[in-house]
């Protein structure tokens, strides 16, 4: 009689890659939030208040592209999203969807990317070359640089 397989254990890589998501969703959050409330501050008036947050952000042409670059990536994340929860039997899709709309799609992008390596990592390493994770280094410390950077003024 064999004895049963251990549970699956995260490799290295699974656990760091987690923790990089985890670490992106932290930031995400209060980045964003720190601008919401010093943009809503208290409204008494929730509807009309997201109502003028919609309207100011077709300000300017940077705001108008900022704000349909996030809605197309939105939508090609929440296409990923359902796609890959299928398959890979993530529950709850939806709420990860809904979160990005009221929370940030910054927050649970990165969130439903956790809960995904949870079910991959402990099948499949993730691998990257030399070639990959120092420019994903850089990249990281760039777009970190620019997020203290916005969320600052």
């Amino acid at each position: 009689m064999s004895a049963p397989n251990p549970e699956p254990v995260l490799r290295a890589s699974s656990k760091l890659l987690c923790l990089a998501y985890a670490a992106i969703a932290i930031a995400a959050l209060i980045a964003t939030w720190s601008q919401n409330l010093a943009y809503f501050g208290n409204p008494t008036d929730v509807v009309s208040a997201f109502a003028v947050f919609l309207r100011e952000t077709k300000v300017t042409p940077a705001s108008r592209s900022i704000t349909v670059d996030i809605l197309l990536f939105f939508l090609a994340a929440a296409i990923l999203m359902v796609i890959e929860a299928r398959k890979h039997g993530i529950k709850f899709v939806w709420v990860y969807i809904a979160g990005g709309v009221l929370i940030a799609i910054s927050v649970t992008f990165p969130l439903f990317l956790l809960a995904r390596e949870l079910r991959l990592g402990k099948a499949d390493p993730t691998r990257l070359r030399a070639a990959d994770t120092i420019p994903l280094a850089v990249f990281a410390v760039l777009i970190a640089g620019l997020t203290i950077w916005v969320d600052a003024l």
